[in-house]
């Protein structure tokens, strides 16, 4: 992993800290609902949404936030996010990776 890519997933996961899960007042990053993030040289950010049950009301709402927080890393130029473990998840899947 280069130096850019390795200072770009640190802002990534510094900024996914700020994700605050209303329900429990806990971010993203220490509720372990962002899984196998990765970053590409070409600004790509991959990572699997977890959400914290499979049946979690919070789901759309968090996974939203969670993409634009993303978005607003400069560097960042798109998102290829899967939702797992959750009972939409295909659906919100499509949803989420949909373009603005």
């Amino acid at each position: 992993m280069s130096d850019q890519t390795a200072t770009m997933k640190a802002a990534v996961e510094d900024t996914l800290k700020g994700v605050i899960d209303p329900e429990t007042g806990i971010d993203v990053m220490r509720m372990r609902l962002i899984e196998d993030l990765a970053v590409t040289p070409e600004g790509c950010v991959r990572y699997t949404f977890r959400p914290s049950s499979p049946f979690c009301p919070m789901a759309v709402y968090l996974a939203l936030e969670i993409k634009k927080a993303v978005a607003s890393v400069a560097g960042v130029t798109e998102q290829d996010i899967r939702v797992d473990g959750y009972v939409e998840q295909d659906k919100l899947t499509v949803l989420i990776n949909k373009e603005d």
